[in-house]
């Protein structure tokens, strides 16, 4: 077993590095490590999210036919490695972590083309609907209901402490449907 990288991981590396420092501004950089919840403005958000997306490191998890980057575990942790060091954004979960990968997987043709794209390219913003005022996330005490009407669902509850919704333009939540 060889546990060293290979000549064409760490010329990666090195292309990931000097990407950050060509396209991370300095301004940005201060705001975010001096932020004492390490969030950016939406607009410096969107504008990061969609320069990773530009160079093709969005996606990095997903697999190709859903158009992201499948990148092996090593450059996965080279690319980590060198977005931690550098100090810059972390790619906001809730889209591209949380529920991509749920349509991925459960959803039908028509919601991957609807939705995959535009979470890949960070075109929609989403976060998560799991708390509920009195109870936060306990499954077994959630109010929220979801009333299946046959080509939609009317929802009825209230969600708290919802991530950045105030940025968001989606919101997938946890629902009692029977």
């Amino acid at each position: 077993m060889n546990l060293q990288f290979t000549q064409e991981e760490l010329n990666f590396q090195k292309e990931v590095r000097d990407w950050i420092k060509s396209n991370y501004p300095e301004e940005m950089k201060r705001r975010y490590m001096n932020s004492p919840n390490g969030h950016l403005t939406r607009q410096e958000q969107i504008s990061w999210q969609q320069a990773l997306h530009s160079r093709g490191w969005s996606g990095i998890n997903w697999p190709k036919q859903y158009g992201g980057a499948d990148f092996s575990a090593s450059k996965k942790y080279l690319f980590n490695k060198e977005m931690s060091a550098a100090h810059a954004p972390s790619v906001i979960a809730f889209g591209e972590k949380m529920v991509a990968p749920v349509i991925m997987a459960f959803g039908s043709e028509e919601q991957k083309k609807k939705y995959l794209p535009d979470i890949l390219a960070f075109k929609v913003w989403w976060c998560q609907g799991y708390s509920e005022p009195g109870s936060g996330s306990d499954l077994a005490s959630l109010k929220t209901k979801a009333e299946n009407k046959g080509d939609y669902y009317l929802v009825n509850g209230s969600k708290t402490w919802t991530t950045m919704a105030q940025y968001a333009d989606m919101i997938f939540c946890l629902v009692r449907t029977s």
